[in-house]
């Protein structure tokens, strides 16, 4: 408005800016409530009715018609105030929903399991409702722990409610199966149950047990990455590549458990696609391969948030998909 008024001003009374001076509350009920709306509609008539006696119209039709089209767009800017913010409170409900159903969901994982010391990053790319469709879980069960990280297909409270299928199951049967293999059949006939014929979930699933090894089960997931004490690092690839849970139903062979040393000082990161296919501009995927070196501080929490910031500088920007990461680290006596 400050801009009309000095342009109307300099280029004299025969041509009239006046009219554009209803630009103000225009803007302004786009982006206050309806009390600096109303204030920029009294203001704006203000300096309309004042332009208007300056280019000697205040008595004119062209006069009055630019006052009443301030006051007209006051009033739509004001209508315009209403519906935003019950769109914004809407927004806000709908958010709240969806951090309650991540909370009861993705359960915080426990810092310490057995001879374990867990750390955790997770990253929605779905920032709007903060939800998304990775999915992880740590269980102590009577032969060890076990874990599993997924990635269901798709995003929001649709990939929810089938992680919520899969979670549950696992829970389930993490804590009452005796092997790896009957657990995962178990999830699997859960999802065949609850899960629509097109729909799929990437996912591992691991056993830690009095032994200095992992037992690891592989539905279709990239492969962990080992970092061993001395620095050496590899992915825990498995033997022969098998299909996602849900897709049991196509009647291929389900996927075999292989074990790997696993002793102390020694760490798995266990991680989705959304780490690994994260491109920066020039379309370099994460190097994880090489983040071995952020994993070397002592407490385990830190060295994952390390890999997690490395990963946000590489991108330099937004993830594109959910980012979880699952680090276990064998503990060393008293060591974190």
């Amino acid at each position: 408005m400050a801009v009309v008024v000095a342009v109307d001003t300099s280029a004299g009374p025969e041509i009239g800016y006046l009219p554009l001076v209803s630009l103000g509350p225009a803007f302004a009920g786009l982006v206050g409530g309806w009390r600096r709306t109303v204030l920029i509609g009294v203001l704006a008539l203000l300096l309309c009715t004042a332009l208007a006696q300056y280019n000697r119209l205040l008595g004119d039709p062209r006069g009055y018609t630019a006052m009443f089209s301030v006051v007209g767009v006051t009033a739509a800017a004001l209508a315009a105030v209403r519906m935003r913010q019950a769109r914004e409170a809407e927004l806000a409900s709908v958010r709240s929903i969806a951090e309650v159903a991540q909370r009861v969901l993705l359960r915080p994982v426990p810092l310490v399991a057995g001879k374990l010391r867990i750390a955790l990053s997770y990253t929605s790319a779905v920032a709007e409702a903060r939800i998304g469709g990775d999915l992880y879980e740590v269980v102590t069960s009577p032969v060890g722990v076990r874990v599993i990280i997924g990635d269901v297909q798709g995003k929001g409270l649709e990939a929810v409610e089938t992680a919520a299928v899969v979670l549950g199951a696992f829970r389930e049967a993490a804590y009452d199966e005796p092997n790896l293999q009957a657990v995962g059949e178990r999830v699997e006939r859960a999802l065949d149950r609850h899960l629509p014929s097109e729909k799929f979930v990437t996912a591992i699933m691991a056993e830690i047990g009095d032994e200095p090894t992992v037992t690891l089960l592989n539905y279709g997931h990239p492969a962990p990455l080992a970092v061993k004490i001395d620095g050496d690092t590899h992915l825990l690839e498995p033997p022969a590549r098998a299909l996602p849970l849900g897709l049991g139903v196509h009647g291929t062979a389900p996927p075999q458990p292989h074990v790997h040393p696993f002793s102390p000082g020694d760490q798995i990161l266990f991680y989705t696609d959304g780490v690994t296919e994260a491109c920066n501009a020039q379309g370099v995927f994460y190097p994880l391969t090489t983040c071995a070196p952020l994993l070397t501080d002592t407490d385990a929490e830190s060295a994952l948030t390390a890999v997690r910031q490395d990963l946000i500088d590489h991108v330099r920007g937004p993830l594109q998909d959910d980012a979880a990461m699952l680090l276990l680290r064998y503990r060393q006596d008293d060591t974190a």
